[in-house]
C-alpha cells in the first residue's frame, strides 16, 4: 500500500562524502558534514518535507568487508562483528543528527533494522507508518544502512540505497537527492580518466547505450556502487518519481537540489 506524503524529498547523502570510506578506523569529516547540515537546514526551514538517509563509510564498510556478515552468519565471531557493526553505525548517526539538531533541523535517529526483515540480501518487510508519522509531524527521521536480520542467512547489509528507493515507492516520494563524491554519473571513472564525460540524464531509453561506462565504486563498497544505484533509480522513474545525483562535497550543490534549483548533476527519469 502507497503512503502519501505529498511534496516528499528524500536525500540520500553517501558514506563517501564524509564518513572517509578509505580510513581504517572510524573517522568523520566535520568540516563536510557540518556545511552540508547547514544546506539541510536551510531547505528544511523553508519548508522542504524530508527524510535523510546517510551511508556508513569507515564506520561500516571496513568491518563487513572484514569478517564477510554480508555474506552471512556462519560462527559465533561474526556475532560479534554484527553487533559491533551497528554499534558504530548508532555513533555515525549520532554524530550526523547532533549537527542538525545544532541548527534546528529535528533530525531524528531512525535505526531501519529494528524494523525491516531481510530475505537472502533483499528487503521482505519494513515498517515505515512510524517514518510517515515523523514526516508529518515536522520531523526529519535519519535512517542509515545497516546490518540487519537476514531469514536466510541470518545477517545482510541493509544498505542506504535499499532503504531509499524502499521509501520512495511506499511513500509516493516527489524526488530523491543522492550526494556523492563525483559530480553525477560520467561515461567513465572522472577520478581515474580526466576526459570522462557528465551523463546529464539518464533514462531507460538510453541506459543500455551508456551502461558500459558505468561501473560499481571503485573504492571499498560492500552494497553494489554506482551501476547497482542507478538500476533501482531508473525502476523509480517508471512509476514517476525522479532522482538527482549531484557532488555533496561541493558547496550549496545540495541545498539548490533540495530547493529545486539547476545545479550540476545527473538526472534519472523517464523520459
Amino acid at each position: 500500500m502507497v503512503i502519501v506524503i505529498k511534496q516528499l524529498i528524500i536525500l540520500k547523502i553517501g558514506g563517501s562524502v564524509f564518513a572517509c570510506k578509505e580510513s581504517k578506523v572510524p573517522r568523520v569529516d566535520l568540516d563536510v558534514l557540518r556545511r552540508i547540515a547547514r544546506e539541510i537546514a536551510v531547505a528544511y526551514k523553508r519548508g522542504v518535507k524530508l527524510i535523510l538517509v546517510h551511508g556508513a563509510g569507515s564506520y561500516g564498510h571496513p568491518i563487513v568487508k572484514r569478517t564477510k556478515i554480508d555474506k552471512g552468519i556462519k560462527n559465533k565471531k561474526q556475532l560479534v562483528a554484527f553487533a559491533e557493526t551497528q554499534r558504530l553505525q548508532n555513533d555515525l548517526n549520532s554524530i550526523v543528527t547532533k549537527e542538525l539538531i545544532d541548527l534546528g533541523v529535528p533530525a531524528i535517529p531512525c535505526q531501519a533494522s529494528a524494523s525491516a526483515i531481510m530475505s537472502d540480501g533483499k528487503i521482505k518487510k519494513m515498517f515505515i507508518e512510524v517514518e510517515k508519522g515523523l514526516v508529518e509531524l515536522g520531523l526529519v527521521p535519519t535512517l542509515y544502512g545497516v546490518p540487519a536480520y537476514d531469514e536466510k542467512r541470518g545477517c545482510s547489509i541493509l544498505s542506504g540505497d535499499d532503504i531509499v528507493p524502499f521509501l520512495a515507492k511506499y511513500l509516493n516520494a516527489k524526488k530523491i537527492i543522492h550526494g556523492t563524491d563525483v559530480d553525477g554519473v560520467f561515461t567513465s571513472d572522472p577520478k581515474i580518466n580526466p576526459d570522462a564525460k557528465l551523463i546529464e540524464k539518464i533514462t531507460p531509453k538510453n541506459f543500455k547505450s551508456i551502461e558500459k561506462g558505468i561501473r560499481g565504486s571503485m573504492k571499498i563498497d560492500v552494497t553494489g556502487g554506482m551501476r547497482r544505484k542507478i538500476e533501482e533509480l531508473l525502476k523509480l522513474s517508471e512509476i514517476g518519481i525522479e532522482s538527482l545525483i549531484v557532488n555533496a562535497r561541493k558547496k550549496d550543490r545540495i541545498k539548490k537540489a533540495l530547493l529545486g534549483e539547476k545545479v550540476i548533476g545527473t538526472t534519472i527519469c523517464k523520459s
